[in-house]
C-alpha cells in the first residue's frame, strides 16, 4: 500500500496529479521490469509501441500506486515493485502484449510482470496468452474472409452457368 506522508511537498503533489492525468486517458496498463535495458533498446521499444498508439512510461512506483488507486484501477500494486515502465494503451492491447513478448525475445532483460486489461488484473501467464490472441482488426478480416469465400463460390457458379447458357443459345 502506498505510503501516505504527513507532510507532502508539492513537487511530488504535482507528479502524482500527471500521473493520475496520464492513467486516466488510457484503458489498458501492461507493466514490466526494464532492468538492464539499454537507453537505444528502450527507445526502439518506444517507437516499435507508437506504431500502435501505445506510450511507454517510467512512473515511481509509489506515484503510480496512488495514482491508480485514484482512478479506480485495482490489483495493480503487485506490479508496481523493482523499476517497471508501463506501457499504455487504449485499444489492441493484445497487439502492443505481443510487441512486449516479442522485444523479450530478442532482450531478455525485458521481463512482462503482469498488466491491467479493461480494470481486469492479468499475471504474467495470462498476459502471454492474451499476446497470443488475434487483434481486433485481423478478426474482422479473418471474419469477412470467411463470409466473402461462399458468396464468391456462388457468383463464379452463377457466372458458369451463365457462359454455358449463352454457348448453348450461340449454337
Amino acid at each position: 500500500m502506498a505510503v501516505i506522508a504527513k507532510k507532502v511537498q508539492p513537487a511530488k503533489t504535482e507528479a502524482i496529479e500527471n500521473a493520475k492525468k496520464i492513467f486516466s486517458e488510457y484503458n489498458d496498463f501492461i507493466f514490466a521490469d526494464y532492468r538492464g535495458l539499454t537507453v537505444e533498446q528502450i527507445t526502439a521499444l518506444r517507437d516499435k509501441l507508437r506504431e500502435k498508439n501505445a506510450v511507454l512510461k517510467v512512473v515511481k512506483n509509489n506515484f503510480a500506486r496512488i495514482a491508480f488507486d485514484a482512478i479506480k484501477v485495482e490489483n495493480v500494486a503487485e506490479y508496481l515493485s523493482g523499476p517497471t515502465v508501463i506501457a499504455m494503451v487504449n485499444e489492441d492491447s493484445n497487439e502492443v502484449a505481443k510487441i512486449l513478448y516479442d522485444f523479450a525475445q530478442e532482450v531478455p532483460a525485458l521481463s512482462v510482470k503482469g498488466a491491467s486489461i479493461n480494470k481486469e488484473s492479468y499475471d504474467a501467464a495470462k498476459i502471454e496468452a492474451y499476446s497470443k490472441v488475434p487483434g481486433k482488426k485481423q478478426l474482422y478480416a479473418m471474419l469477412m474472409s470467411a463470409m466473402n469465400g461462399p458468396v464468391q463460390k456462388l457468383a463464379a457458379t452463377l457466372q458458369a452457368y451463365a457462359d454455358k447458357k449463352s454457348a448453348e443459345g450461340a449454337n
